[in-house]
Formats: C-alpha cells, sequence, structure tokens
C-alpha cells in the first residue's frame, strides 16, 4: 500500500525535476542566444569605454549666466565632484540598496520580483540596478514582440555586467546620473536642479534631491510643478528610505519631512530672459563652426556636443529694456484700441473678415483660448476671428542696445515674446522716417556745406518727379525765410532735408548708404526726408559711426566659445572699424542730435524723464504713423527702438503714434534705469568730450528773413543771438552786448 502511494509521487518528482532541468536548459541556451548576438548585437567593451551622452549646448550672458541652450536632448553633464554626497544617498537608498556590493544586476531582487510579483501578485518593482537602468537610459529597449521583456531584460544583466567591467561605482552613479530622464524632456540631474530648483546640482539641498529622486519612479505623477502633492508625498517616502539605510540620521529625516514643497521653476525654452538674442547667436555658431570645419576639418553638433557659447548681452540691460517695453506697450495698446474703434477700423475688418470667410458662422464661435497678453498667457472666451484679431491689432516693439565702439550687442529684444511670437523685428525693414535724415546731413557735412547753412523751408512741386509736393510735417512752411542747418535737423524739418540733398547731391548721398552697408536705396529725393526701408539692426549699427567718431564697427553677439571641456574654440578677434565720417562730421552730427534732445523732437527725455546724461539722439515717425523710431547714443552706448503693428496698415491717427510718443518712452525708461544704476551708468553714459567749439552753431539763428527785412532784421535785432547765447549755459561764455559795436554787428561773419 505505502509503495502503491510512494510511486506516483515518485514519478511526479521526476516529472517536476525533468521539468524544472528543461526550464533552466531553456533559460539558459535563451541566455547564451541573446549573449551570441541572436536578438542584435550588444556593446563590447570598447564602445562601452567610448560611453559619451549627447550634452546641450549653453548660451551664456557677459556675466556668465545661462540665458539659453541648444539641444536634441536637453541634458547638461556633470562630474563626480559636482555631486552632492547627499544626492547619490538618496539614488542608493530608494533604487538600488545593494549597489556597492554587486556586480551589475542583483539575484535578491530578482528573487523578490519573481515570489512578490509573480507568485503573490504584488508588484514591488523590476528589480533592475542602477546599472541596469543606466544601460536602458543609454541603449533604450528594442521591440522582439511577445519576447521584448525578457530579451531586454536578459540585455541589460549582460550590458550591466560589462560596465561594471569597465566602470567604478563612482563613474557609473556620474553616468546614470547624467543620462537618466526627469520629465518634461530634461535628462540628467543637472538640467532637472535648474529646471525645478533654477540652481546647479551641486547647490542642492537634501530635501531637493529627495525630490528629485523620488521623480523618478514616474516622472509626471510625481513632476512636482504638476503635482505638488503626489512630488510631497514621495519626497517624504526617499528620506524615510534614507534613514533606513542611515543615510539620515532619525531627526534631521523626520525634521526635513515636515518641511513643504518648495521649488524655483525655471523653464528657459518657455520663459527666456533673451529669446531673440539667443536665437540669433545660434545663426551664428552655426557660421562659426562651418567655418572652423572647413579650416581645421574637426566637425561639432551644435545640439549634441555640449559647446559653451559666451555672448556679449548685457543681462541687466536686457531685463531692463524687457520691461520698458511691456510698461509702455501696455499702456498704448488701450490707446490704440480705442483709435480703432473711434475709426471704425475694426468694424471694417470684421466685415471684410465676413465676406471673405465660408465659415463664418463657426469662426465667430466662442471657446476658452489661451492668448498672449501683456499679462502673459491668457485664457480667454472668443471666438477664432477674436484671436485673430487680437494679434492683428497688437503693437510690438523692437529694442536694440550695443557698444559702438566694439559693435558688442548688449539687449536684443526682437518682440514681445519669443516663444509666442517668434518674428525677429529687429531684423524685419520698414520706413525709417526720420532716423534717416542724419546720414543725409553728415554727407553734407563731409561735402563742405557749414553747419550754420541756411536751407530752404518753401513748399515745391517737382514735375519730374510725377509733381511730388512734400511737407513738413506740421504742415508750416516759411516761404519768405530760409531754416538754419543745424535747427533743421534738430526738429526734424522735411522742407530743408529735401533742399539739402539737392544741394549734397544725390551721388554722394548714395555712397555714404553704400558705406553704412545700406541696401537696395532708391535714388530719389524722398530718401532725404526717411523713405528708404531698413531695418532697426542697420540703423542702430549706422548710428554707431556717429557715436565712434565717425568709426563703423560690424555688431558682435558672440565673445567665444569653448567645447564641453572648456577647450577654446573660437574667439572674437575685431577686424577694425571702418572710416565712415570724418571726426568733425560725426561731432558736429553728435552736437547737433544733443539739441535734438535738449530742444528739439527728444525734449522728452529731458522734460519727462529727467535724463540728466549728455545724450544725442533723434526720433522718425513714418507715413500715417506706420511705425515709430528713435535712435540715442552715447561714446559707449547706442539704444534703438522701433514700434509698430505688424502690418502698416494698422496705427494711430494721432501723434500718440510719433516717434517722441510711441518710441521713444521705451528709450527714456531703460536709459533712466541706466542712469539710475551707479555701475550701468559709469559704463554706458559717458561724456562726448566735444570743445565748446563744437557748438558755435547755436549762435546762428534758427531762421533767417530773405530780402531788405532780413538785413534790417540782422543788423539790429540780437534776440536771437541772446538766446542762442543762454543755450550754451556752462560750454562757453556768455558774450557782453555793450562789448560789440554797431560796426561789428555788421560785418561780423555767422559760422
Amino acid at each position: 500500500m505505502h509503495s502503491r502511494i510512494l510511486f506516483p509521487f515518485k514519478k511526479m518528482l521526476r516529472y517536476l525535476a525533468l521539468l524544472l532541468s528543461s526550464a533552466i536548459l531553456l533559460a539558459v541556451l535563451f541566455f547564451f542566444s541573446v549573449y551570441a548576438g541572436f536578438f542584435g548585437e550588444l556593446p563590447d567593451k570598447n564602445e562601452l569605454t567610448e560611453i559619451r551622452n549627447e550634452e546641450a549646448t549653453l548660451v551664456f550672458s557677459s556675466d556668465s549666466t545661462l540665458i539659453g541652450k541648444y539641444f536634441a536632448e536637453n541634458r547638461t553633464n556633470i562630474s563626480h565632484n559636482d555631486i552632492p554626497e547627499h544626492l547619490t544617498d538618496a539614488l542608493i537608498a530608494t533604487e538600488d540598496k545593494r549597489f556597492f556590493s554587486h556586480h551589475g544586476y542583483d539575484l535578491l531582487s530578482y528573487f523578490r520580483v519573481f515570489f512578490k510579483s509573480i507568485l503573490f501578485g504584488s508588484n514591488k518593482g523590476g528589480g533592475s540596478t542602477i546599472t541596469q537602468q543606466l544601460v536602458k537610459n543609454l541603449y533604450g529597449r528594442k521591440d522582439f514582440g511577445y519576447f521584448t521583456i525578457p530579451v531586454n531584460k536578459v540585455r541589460e544583466i549582460i550590458t550591466a555586467a560589462r560596465i561594471e567591467k569597465v566602470y567604478n561605482k563612482e563613474e557609473i552613479i556620474v553616468l546614470y546620473l547624467n543620462s537618466v530622464p526627469f520629465g518634461e524632456d530634461v535628462f540628467g540631474v543637472e538640467a532637472a536642479a535648474r529646471r525645478y530648483f533654477n540652481k546647479s546640482a551641486n547647490e542642492l539641498k537634501i530635501e531637493e534631491s529627495a525630490i528629485l529622486i523620488g521623480s523618478l519612479k514616474a516622472t509626471t505623477h510625481f513632476n512636482p510643478r504638476r503635482n505638488p502633492g503626489n512630488s510631497l508625498t514621495r519626497r517624504n517616502v526617499v528620506l524615510k528610505l534614507m534613514k533606513e539605510q542611515h543615510f539620515l540620521v532619525p531627526h534631521i529625516a523626520d525634521s526635513l519631512k515636515e518641511l513643504p514643497l518648495s521649488i524655483n521653476y525655471a523653464n528657459i525654452g518657455l520663459d527666456t530672459p533673451a529669446g531673440y538674442f539667443v536665437y540669433q547667436v545660434r545663426r551664428k555658431v552655426l557660421e562659426i563652426l562651418t567655418e572652423l570645419k572647413s579650416n581645421s576639418g574637426k566637425e561639432y553638433n551644435i545640439d549634441k556636443d555640449g559647446l559653451r557659447v559666451y555672448t556679449t548681452l548685457d543681462l541687466k540691460v536686457q531685463r531692463m529694456a524687457d520691461a520698458a517695453v511691456k510698461t509702455h506697450l501696455k499702456q498704448m495698446q488701450k490707446k490704440l484700441d480705442k483709435e480703432l474703434d473711434n475709426q471704425n477700423f475694426k468694424k471694417q475688418w470684421f466685415d471684410n473678415q465676413k465676406n471673405q470667410s465660408a465659415n463664418y458662422a463657426q469662426d465667430t464661435q466662442k471657446r476658452d483660448i489661451e492668448v498672449f497678453d501683456w499679462e502673459g498667457m491668457q485664457l480667454k472666451s472668443m471666438s477664432s476671428l477674436d484671436s485673430i484679431w487680437h494679434y492683428y491689432k497688437m503693437l510690438h516693439a523692437a529694442v536694440l542696445v550695443t557698444n559702438p565702439k566694439s559693435g558688442a550687442v548688449i539687449a536684443w529684444i526682437g518682440g514681445n515674446h519669443f516663444r509666442y511670437l517668434p518674428f525677429d523685428m529687429i531684423m524685419s525693414q520698414r520706413q525709417t522716417a526720420s532716423t534717416f535724415k542724419p546720414f543725409v546731413y553728415a554727407t553734407a557735412l563731409d561735402s563742405g556745406i557749414d553747419v550754420c547753412a541756411y536751407l530752404d523751408n518753401t513748399v515745391k512741386s517737382y514735375p519730374e518727379y510725377d509733381h511730388w509736393t512734400p511737407q513738413n510735417a506740421d504742415h508750416t512752411s516759411t516761404p519768405d525765410s530760409s531754416v538754419a542747418f543745424w535747427y533743421a535737423l534738430a526738429h526734424s524739418m522735411n522742407l530743408p532735408a529735401i533742399d539739402l540733398y539737392f544741394r549734397t547731391g544725390s551721388e554722394k548721398i548714395i555712397n555714404t548708404c553704400n558705406a553704412l552697408g545700406f541696401k537696395t536705396i532708391n535714388n530719389t529725393p524722398s530718401i532725404a526726408i526717411g523713405t528708404p526701408d531698413l531695418t532697426l539692426y542697420d540703423i542702430v549699427r549706422a548710428y554707431g559711426a556717429f557715436a565712434n567718431q565717425g568709426n563703423l564697427n560690424d555688431l558682435v553677439l558672440i565673445e567665444k566659445i569653448t567645447d564641453a571641456h572648456g577647450n577654446l574654440l573660437f574667439e572674437n578677434k575685431s577686424s577694425g572699424s571702418t572710416r565712415v565720417f570724418s571726426m568733425e562730421t560725426s561731432a558736429q552730427i553728435t552736437a547737433v542730435l544733443q539739441q535734438a534732445i535738449n530742444q528739439g523732437t527728444g525734449s522728452k527725455m529731458r522734460s519727462h524723464y529727467e535724463i540728466r546724461a549728455e545724450i544725442a539722439g533723434k526720433t522718425g515717425t513714418s507715413q500715417n504713423y506706420s511705425d515709430a523710431w528713435f535712435v540715442a547714443y552715447t561714446p559707449d552706448l547706442v539704444v534703438g527702438t522701433r514700434v509698430g503693428a505688424r502690418t502698416p496698415d494698422v496705427h494711430f491717427y494721432s501723434a500718440n503714434g510719433s516717434g517722441s510718443s510711441l518710441a521713444l518712452p521705451i528709450a527714456g525708461q531703460l536709459i533712466s534705469g541706466i542712469e539710475a544704476d551707479k555701475e550701468l551708468s559709469r559704463r554706458y553714459l559717458t561724456s562726448f568730450g566735444l570743445s565748446d567749439d563744437e557748438y558755435t552753431f547755436l549762435n546762428c539763428n534758427p531762421y533767417r528773413q530773405k530780402g531788405l527785412k532780413g538785413f534790417f532784421d540782422r543788423l539790429f535785432d540780437r534776440q536771437a543771438d541772446d538766446k542762442a547765447d543762454r543755450q550754451l549755459g556752462d560750454r562757453k561764455e556768455k558774450k557782453n552786448p555793450k562789448k560789440d559795436s554797431f560796426i561789428k554787428r555788421l560785418f561780423k561773419k555767422k559760422k
């Protein structure tokens, strides 16, 4: 009886032993088939030795602040010395507590997974070591159909064991932390630390390290910005594990768990302080890398090789300019909206859309739409047609600030928001209006015309130019008098500028345009009053010649480029400036444009913004107020601003759209901020150092009467001279009127 019972049991054992042996044999065969490369080649020792993570190129401002990245994967590699000990402790306690005792794979973890996950249905993790996770981060996982999971697991075990023979444990930790994804397209702990805490990894606190390591379990579910509650709970689990593994003493772990979740989110891709500038820098870097390849044969990838680009941008000035744009345009947009309503422009626009739209009913159906506004991105209830109108009537500002002595770009704002409105208005051509006039006047001075020459201020018709009949902006003229050269420029008068065009000669003016790098200038008298279409880039660069004693410099965005290890690849070396105007001419233009600030079209810089520094400048208002311009400069600073809508048909119908009202205030607020900062003021708001002789033109009467009346007025009336003397102020000693005899006044020469 006993033997009959025992026989089936022994038979069952033999079957189980056979089944187990077969399973083991199959497992071994399966393992060696993977090892032999049946499911694809595995990385060998040589390949593993050359492991290198792709790394983002970093862009820095002049004070070495990170302002941008270029990447295929948003990653910045760091070394072992940059990893705080508590970050490593948090990783080991959470992901692989036997990390320092295994050889890339942990058999105890596999038994745990087998018994708890398979036999008891408990999901307690996949049993992968840090080294295996590193393999997955580096090489990903391939699809093998039904065998996908077992094949990939075996591949990771084999590769992990090989990695452990090539690298020590500290090096593996570094490779892992440089490759692990943290969500939001962020790879590596350095990029994650900058994203969620706006600091480098070596500055992380214990609780911050716990947040980052905790998020690795599920990067979206435990994202500290999107799901702060989940992230806080997970952080405390990590702190508890660190305490259990004796990485933290109990009272410290318990006190850290009581802290609230605190992050300092900084996504440069979404809220870059200089997005338009960083984009232009990328274009320049690509040009430089192409040249390096042609010269040395060495090829660099801007998105993967972790280059370091050091730029000329002054981040403090950039932020000031950005604040000035937002403050001013927020106010002016309300005024423009009101004028467009009053002019019935908005209704006409919607009527046109209705006539042209095949789905007007659908286009006018309201729903929640996220749009950019001066308060940031706003969720508003509007139709798709409303959203188009919202952007169509929006004012846009461009600001370019440079150092005329070197051409270095100090600030670059190409529009309202780079991510949502990426078109760069600094590089768009628009009618330059009166900002072009100084180039005509400078050409005249270089041609021998005197700064006190008197120019015709009479309305004329030009039959040879289709009966063109230009006017002054205020539609005034003085048929019985002429206007002094300096006064006409300072007050931006059109008719004298046209007279000067004919006196100077078109060929000389076109030659000046060519020397300044202006392209496609039409050779007609209208260029004297600013009809050429140029970019703000062109204008600011050209004004730099006036600021730099007649010498023109190309604009510079990049100081140097290094590779990821700090080896110098490129360094900007000045190619030298080009003389465009004589020193005398640039000094005289500067002196006259100072009067444009002191008493002319730019006088708001003094009266409203109370700027005390020596500044020269010029406003510009294009036809129908389509674009407003303003340029101001010192020997070490050129500030150019242009404001307008996307298309010229959207514009002000009043002086609100003039250069002095729409563009000047941005420069006024910016320069006022610079003047209030001692360091910036000392660096940028320097004195022109012109001699008193450069200002003697102020003795020339602004207007001169023609005929006999003019003769006697010049003979007996010294009122204009006395006024001009007062304008000189401390620059020269006032004349004593009693010392000027009748004969002296009769024959006195005017400069």
